[in-house]
């Protein structure tokens, strides 16, 4: 597989991707104003920063994940709200870290120490904030729908048994969620066909790899 770089539009509702392939990176399309999300999604309007955002909390065992890390992203600018990368040609099969950077908006996904996914989010606000912490991956389900929202959660990946997963959604900076991750649809079907139930999710604010900057 190789990586390319492309500006590919939003995906039509209820297209799905062939998540075998290897992505690179694409753009989101420019963002509208009020921009409504598709029905259904009931994703939260974004409230104003709060005037400090609240403190880390401490990690229950296991402990977060400690490793140099290297990227094969091909990435020239920094990822905007709905944009994402993929690329793990070359890299050995195994399972995978996966980092939520609240602070930052974004998901990196590691494999043996090496970037091979990285993704623009959105995440809980006000509320219904997400939980920091290190999480397994409990279940997976692929069409999910939330018995709390009625709203579609495909790709899901489960954190917690009271409701937080990653999941597919529509990314922009004028949403937040009720305290899950959301990234885009077709990133989330790669990463969905790649984690394994037990892959560990670390979720935090303000992550700093050894070997390897954010962006």
């Amino acid at each position: 597989m190789t990586s390319f770089l492309a500006a590919a539009p939003a995906p039509a509702p209820g297209e799905r991707h062939d998540s075998r392939r290897a992505v690179a990176v694409h753009a989101a399309p420019a963002a509208k104003p009020s921009a409504t999300p598709p029905a259904g999604l009931q994703l939260r309007a974004r409230r104003p920063d709060p005037a400090a955002p609240p403190e880390p909390v401490a990690l229950a065992p296991p402990a977060a994940p400690i490793f140099a890390v290297r990227s094969i992203l091909a990435l020239d600018h920094p990822l905007a709200a709905g944009d994402y990368a993929w690329s793990d040609e070359g890299v050995p099969e195994g399972p995978l870290t996966i980092v939520a950077d609240l602070a930052a908006e974004k998901l990196y996904v590691y494999r043996g120490g090496i970037e091979i996914g990285r993704t623009s989010m959105i995440s809980g606000w006000g509320d219904k904030p997400t939980p920091l912490g290190v999480f397994p991956i409990l279940e997976k389900d692929r069409d999910h729908v939330s018995n709390i929202y009625d709203a579609p959660m495909p790709f899901m990946l489960r954190l917690t048994w009271d409701g937080i997963s990653i999941h597919g959604s529509v990314v922009s900076d004028d949403y937040a969620t009720h305290g899950c991750l959301g990234i885009p649809d077709e990133f989330a079907a790669t990463l969905f066909a790649q984690a394994k139930r037990g892959d560990y999710v670390l979720v935090t604010r303000g992550w700093k790899a050894n070997g390897a900057g954010r962006a």
